[in-house]
C-alpha cells in the first residue's frame, strides 16, 4: 500500500449533495481539503440524455450488484461521478415541511421526531437555494412553510402543454405550485447540481484537491478506534492511504453505512461507530409511483418538469394520515427514473420500433406520485460473504395507494374540462423498482442517545471524534418530497460546525 505524503485538514468522501455544498463552503478556509470520488466527470452529452434511448436503456447503473432480500442481485440506479445522483436528478429542489421535522402519525406508526427542528434548518434551506440558483415561487402552495427569503429567481413559466392541465387542476379547487428547480441559466448545461455550484466552486480555491476514480474501500481507526488515521482507496491498480484530520463521509445513505460496515476492527468488530447496531439499518426510500396519462396532445417529449400539488400531503377528508407529493415528470423521453418504471413504455421499448415509441412518448404526461414510508430496523444495507445485502420492505403503503388513487380521480376529471388532454380512460403506471435508490435515507440516523443513533446532532459519529456523516444517512424520518435539498441545507450548517471545530 502506498501512503500519501500529504497530510490533509479534511478528507470528504463523495462529491454529491452532501459532500459537494460541504466542499465549497469549507474552501475559502484555505485548509488542505482532499476530495476522493471514486467515479469521473460526466461528459455533457452523458448528463442530458434525451431521447428513446433513455426509454431503452438502462442508464446510469452503478457497475456493480447488489442483492435483495431473496438474494438476487441487482444493479443499482445510481449515479457514481463528480456531482453524485445530481447529475442525473430532476433539480426539484424542495424544504421538508415544518410538521416533517415533528413526530408525525401515520396509519402504521409514528415517524420520530428530528433533533432538529424546522426553524434551525430555516437559514440554512435559505442558503441553499441561493447558492443552487432555485427558480420558484413560495406563496402558491398552503403546505410551505415559511421563508426568510424569497428564491433568488422567479418560477419558470410552464410549457404550453402544461398551462391548460394547471389551470384546469386549480379549478377543481387544487393548489398546482410551480416546482422550485435549480438551474444554471446556461443553455449548454441547464440543471443545477452539486458539481456546478459545489465542486467547481471548491477547486477555483490551490488548498482543495479532488481524486477521482479513486473507490474508498476502508477506514483506518488508531489504537484505541476513538479517531480515524486513514482513508484507504483503490486508484487504478494502486491501494493508496490517505491522512487527514477530520474524515466526513458523503456516499450516500447505502454506501456510507456499508463502508462503515466493511471497516470493522478489533475495537468496532460489528463496524465502525455501531455500538448501537443502528449503522446500515432503519434504510428508507420513498414509495414511488409513475403514471402516465395517454391523452395528451403533442408535445416535445423533452420539457422540464414544472409542477407540483400538495394539497394530500397531509391527508383528505377521508384519511386523516399523511398522504404525500404529487409532481409532473416533465417530457418523458429525458426522465431517467421514469425510464425504469412505466409498464406501458417499457414493455413496449422492447417491440416497438423507435419512430412508434417516440410518438407515443410525445403523447404523454407523466406523473410522479410520492409517499415518505417510516424507519423499520429490518430494512437494513449489510455485509453477507462480501456481498452487500439491501434489504427493503414498504410500508405506509395504504397512504401511497390512496395518494395514486386520488391522482387518478383528479386525472379523470381533467380530461372532462383539460384542453391540454384528450379522453383516454387509460393510465398506464407502475412502482419504481428497487434498483431506483436515488431518495435513499436512513442507515446512520442522527440522535441524542448513542443507544438509538448512530450521529450526534451536528452529524459526528457517537463512538469516533473525527468521522461524520453528510449524506441523506442522517435522516430520522423519511418525508414525502425529495431529500436533495435537506441535504444541501444540513451541509451548509455543517461546515460552519466544522469551520468552528478546525479554528
Amino acid at each position: 500500500m502506498i501512503i500519501d505524503d500529504q497530510q490533509y485538514d479534511i478528507i470528504i468522501v463523495g462529491t454529491g449533495a452532501g459532500g459537494g455544498t460541504l466542499a465549497q463552503k469549507l474552501a475559502p478556509t484555505g485548509k488542505r481539503i482532499l476530495i476522493l470520488e471514486r467515479g469521473s466527470a460526466m461528459a455533457l452529452e452523458e448528463q442530458n440524455l434525451a431521447g428513446v434511448d433513455v426509454l431503452r436503456n438502462k442508464r446510469y447503473h452503478a457497475p456493480e450488484q447488489w442483492y435483495d432480500q431473496s438474494g438476487e442481485p441487482f444493479s443499482p440506479q445510481t449515479n457514481y461521478a463528480v456531482g453524485g445522483n445530481t447529475k442525473i436528478y430532476g433539480a426539484s429542489l424542495m424544504r421538508m415541511r415544518d410538521r416533517d421535522f415533528e413526530a408525525v402519525t401515520h396509519q402504521d406508526g409514528v415517524a420520530p421526531e428530528w433533533p432538529l427542528k424546522y426553524n434551525d434548518l430555516e437559514p440554512y434551506y435559505t442558503a441553499a437555494e441561493q447558492l443552487y440558483q432555485v427558480h420558484g415561487d413560495a406563496t402558491q402552495d398552503p403546505t410551505e412553510p415559511a421563508h426568510s427569503r424569497d428564491y433568488p429567481y422567479p418560477a419558470v413559466d410552464h410549457e404550453p402543454v402544461m398551462q391548460p392541465i394547471v389551470d384546469a387542476i386549480a379549478n377543481q379547487g387544487l393548489h398546482p405550485t410551480s416546482l422550485p428547480l435549480s438551474l444554471t441559466r446556461q443553455d449548454d448545461d441547464p440543471t443545477g447540481d452539486a458539481e456546478v455550484f459545489g465542486i467547481n466552486l471548491a477547486l477555483q480555491h490551490d488548498n482543495v484537491t479532488l481524486k477521482t476514480t479513486a473507490r474508498v474501500v476502508s477506514l483506518h481507526t488508531n489504537s484505541a478506534g476513538t479517531e480515524i488515521k486513514g482513508v484507504q482507496a483503490e486508484v487504478g491498480e494502486q491501494a493508496i492511504l490517505y491522512i487527514g484530520h477530520i474524515v466526513v463521509l458523503a456516499c450516500g445513505a447505502v454506501n456510507s453505512a456499508a463502508l462503515m460496515l466493511a471497516s470493522a476492527n478489533d475495537k468496532h468488530p460489528n463496524g465502525l461507530a455501531n455500538g448501537s447496531d443502528q449503522v446500515g439499518r432503519n434504510l428508507m426510500k420513498h414509495q414511488m409511483t409513475v403514471i402516465v396519462e395517454r391523452g395528451a396532445v403533442n408535445n416535445s417529449g423533452t420539457f422540464p418538469r414544472s409542477v407540483s400539488i400538495n394539497d394530500f400531503y397531509w391527508g383528505d377528508p377521508n384519511y386523516d394520515y399523511p398522504m404525500g407529493h404529487i409532481e409532473n415528470s416533465g417530457g418523458l423521453l429525458q426522465d431517467v427514473i421514469f425510464a425504469e418504471s412505466p409498464p406501458l413504455l417499457s414493455v413496449m421499448a422492447k417491440v416497438m420500433p423507435g419512430v412508434g415509441l417516440k410518438q407515443l412518448a410525445m403523447r404523454s404526461i407523466g406523473w410522479w406520485a410520492q409517499t415518505g414510508v417510516l424507519p423499520d430496523p429490518n430494512n437494513r444495507v449489510y455485509w453477507q460473504n462480501q456481498k452487500l445485502r439491501f434489504e427493503f420492505t414498504p410500508n405506509n403503503t395504504e397512504a401511497h395507494d390512496r395518494l395514486v388513487y386520488k391522482w387518478l380521480d383528479v386525472l379523470k376529471a381533467l380530461e372532462k374540462t383539460s384542453k391540454g388532454l384528450q379522453r383516454s380512460g387509460v393510465y398506464p403506471r407502475g412502482e419504481a423498482p428497487i434498483q431506483v435508490v436515488g431518495y435513499q435515507s436512513g442507515t446512520c440516523r442522527m440522535g441524542t442517545d448513542p443507544q438509538t443513533s448512530v450521529l450526534d446532532i451536528n452529524c459526528r459519529t457517537h463512538e469516533i471524534d473525527n468521522l461524520y456523516v453528510v449524506d441523506s444517512s442522517f435522516f430520522p424520518s423519511c418525508a414525502s418530497v425529495s431529500p436533495a435539498l435537506t441535504v444541501m441545507a444540513n451541509a451548509l450548517r455543517m461546515a460552519e460546525h466544522l469551520i468552528g471545530r478546525l479554528g
